[in-house]
């Protein structure tokens, strides 16, 4: 009988003190509650705030401003081939070499071209030689027509006169006041002018006609002599293009020559980038409404983060990227959907970039000033 009041305590004890741990749950329970209230309030507040504010800054941003990351360096690469096909005997450059324009890059064996550059100055030395056999010819010629010419003077002037004669001994020999003999001896004067007269002008003729034969032969060999001058040219030129230049400043990319390579016509050796580059940003249509010839751009090259270039607007192209593309789209078909085109823009450096290393193909940002 005695345990049982200090069980009764002990449980008494024990509630209490349970009591107040739940007590001080709801006390602590009570303390949160306000700030995760204060929380809930004030976490979509700032968000809201911070998201007006960017949109604001976004629509100032473009009003002022039009960017686009689908913008990219260009450049000019020119290509190096040769206009003659051999052997190279000389490679004096390598990948990423710089050169200068006019500089030797390959050489290719001169033998040949040699052999038939001495062939056509040998034809068109012969072409020559005959030329002159041809000229003295028609030179005598000449001198062979004008005595011809005053042959027949002479022949036709003896054949007036025996004519002129005839007649007047065959009027006399009707009358009897010459004598037979004198009359035969007219005749034969005036049958032998009219031969001589005769011979002299056929003579003329045959004179005349190896004249033209000389000087018709003259322009044919006049035209072959300008021909094989031709070859001759040709033939410096083929030898000329032996040695292959570079035709701009720049430098070598894509080599695919060795030396020993045996090389064809137009077959590509190398490419020569030259130093002047600038950026194409393709814009879609909906930004360039602002957009003109001559606005400020600050060009942000992916190479180079924390460097902004100047540069200006050079120009708009006058159709948009597909329309230009090998393959334009055919609109005129049911499925058709409408997708905003993008219109190359093209961008010009405004400062020395030369200690930059910024060549075609980087990725760059540009920002126009549109206002």
């Amino acid at each position: 009988m005695a345990d049982k009041p200090q069980n009764k305590n002990h449980d008494e004890q024990f509630e209490e003190k349970a009591k107040e741990r739940l007590k001080v749950r709801k006390e602590k329970a009570k303390k949160k509650r306000p700030e995760y209230k204060k929380k809930r309030v004030f976490v979509p507040v700032i968000t809201a705030v911070i998201l007006v504010l960017t949109g604001i800054f976004l629509a100032v941003h473009a009003t002022f401003y039009q960017s686009t990351d689908d913008a990219f360096v260009e450049g000019r690469l020119i290509s190096v081939a040769p206009r003659v096909s051999g052997p190279v005997i000389n490679l004096l450059v390598d990948d990423n070499d710089v050169v200068k324009a006019g500089q030797l890059l390959v050489e290719i064996d001169p033998a040949d071209y040699e052999v038939k550059l001495h062939q056509a100055e040998a034809k068109l030395a012969e072409a020559k030689a005959q030329l002159n056999v041809t000229e003295k010819q028609i030179e005598e010629g000449s001198s062979n027509v004008n005595q011809s010419y005053e042959d027949v003077t002479s022949a036709q002037s003896k054949l007036d006169f025996a004519t002129k004669d005839h007649k007047r001994y065959t009027d006399m020999y009707k009358e009897g006041i010459v004598s037979k003999q004198d009359f035969d001896n007219s005749q034969n004067q005036y049958t032998v002018a009219q031969a001589n007269h005769k011979a002299a002008a056929e003579k003329s003729k045959a004179m005349e006609s190896a004249l033209e034969s000389h000087k018709a032969k003259a322009e044919a060999v006049q035209a072959e002599i300008k021909r094989l001058e031709a070859e001759v040219e040709q033939a410096k030129l083929n030898l000329s293009y032996t040695k292959i230049y570079a035709p701009q400043s720049g430098m070598v990319s894509a080599r695919s020559v060795e030396k020993g390579n045996y090389l064809q016509t137009g077959q590509p050796l190398m490419n020569i980038v030259p130093e002047h580059v600038w950026v194409i940003a393709n814009f879609k249509e909906i930004q360039l409404t602002h957009m003109k010839k001559g606005q400020p751009v600050s060009i942000k090259v992916d190479t180079y983060p924390d460097k902004r270039f100047k540069g200006h607007v050079d120009s708009i192209q006058r159709s948009t990227g597909a329309k230009s593309s090998l393959f334009p789209p055919e609109n005129a078909v049911g499925s058709y959907v409408k997708i905003v085109q993008r219109v190359p823009v093209k961008i010009m450096f405004d400062e020395d970039i030369k200690d930059y290393n910024i060549v075609p193909g980087m990725s760059v940002v540009p920002k126009v000033k549109i206002r």
